[in-house]
């Protein structure tokens, strides 16, 4: 949600320029609204439009699965593993194609995203933690108030999306020149998330109707299925539902149910504790496909350096 230049963003200038603040605040609110209510008035539509009867065909399921799978590969191999881990080394045109692709995703441009993940993983589950389920106190209301927060509500909340000082947690992306350069351009490449499956739709049905419906799935359905639906459940479902075999300090779980759409990011658990691993499933039978992305990329010769936690490190940290 943030275009700003690296010196226009220092903790010093922030904290001097309170008024800049504020309004940036207010963009990154309105950009909230955006985010989090465009995707779900499209999921609305394309369902309104099941229910008048109208035909959802191979095209569009193609769209809406294919755009999820490459553009999840950019946040969970590209922007998590990667960029705000570094649990693997990326040679430079497969780096910048994962940032470009999870810019896509509209979860925000690629080094504001990798600060926010390592401030939660700094924090996580304490105070400071931008979204947290486990910050507003005790009983099922405030539960619920919890799980909302670390959802969706968070994005509401100057002092979790951009507290004072947060580009500190990502000064070695901002040197990288070819990573800034694509985090300047997140809009257009949030627009080209919209274009792409508009194009093929319109191509392979030569209809105008084709290429809505394109728009529609691959771009807004495919948005609120990622976001809203599974992977923005990592946040709330797998920080308070689930298995903890590992000792960590949080209150982090792993959740099956949500391995194969969020790529293995639900292996929650096993990342907190081993946070700069590049697997996620550390079982054999934990699916991970983005770490067996990351396996294919290794063999291929383009990724190397590739972080896994050792037989002694497992044992050392389960709890059974």
């Amino acid at each position: 949600m943030d275009v700003q230049i690296a010196s226009e963003l220092s903790p010093d200038l922030i904290e001097s320029r309170p008024a800049r603040l504020d309004n940036l605040a207010r963009l990154d609110r309105r950009l909230a609204w955006v985010v989090t209510c465009a995707p779900a008035v499209g999921f609305g539509v394309a369902m309104l439009l099941l229910l008048c009867g109208y035909p959802v065909g191979a095209v569009e399921i193609g769209l809406w699965l294919g755009m999820h799978i490459l553009i999840l590969i950019g946040v969970e191999v590209g922007f998590h593993r990667h960029f705000a881990h570094r649990s693997f080394n990326l040679r430079r045109p497969v780096r910048v194609a994962l940032a470009i692709l999870g810019s896509m995703a509209f979860q925000g441009p690629v080094i504001w995203w990798a600060a926010t993940h390592r401030r939660h993983h700094n924090y996580s589950d304490k105070p400071g933690d931008p979204h947290s389920p486990h910050l507003h106190g005790e009983g099922p209301q405030r539960l619920m108030r919890g799980l909302f927060h670390a959802h969706m509500g968070w994005l509401f909340v100057p002092e979790s999306t951009r507290a004072v000082g947060w580009d500190r947690y990502a000064h070695d992306l901002y040197r990288d020149k070819a990573v800034f350069k694509v985090h300047t351009l997140y809009f257009y490449w949030l627009l080209l998330g919209f274009v792409i499956p508009a194009i093929l739709g319109g191509i392979l049905t030569r209809t105008w109707m084709g290429a809505f419906l394109g728009f529609l799935w691959g771009g807004l359905v495919r948005i609120f299925m990622m976001n809203h639906v599974f992977y923005w459940c990592i946040n709330s479902v797998t920080h308070t539902f689930g298995t903890r075999p590992f000792v960590s300090n949080d209150q982090s779980t792993n959740n099956i149910w949500l391995a194969i759409p969020t790529l293995g990011q639900s292996w929650h658990n096993n990342h907190h504790a081993f946070p700069s691993s590049a697997m996620m499933g550390l079982r054999w039978w934990e699916v991970d496909i983005g770490g067996w992305v990351v396996r294919a990329l290794e063999r291929l010769n383009l990724a190397w350096d590739v972080k896994t936690p050792s037989q002694a490190m497992m044992r050392r940290l389960r709890r059974n």
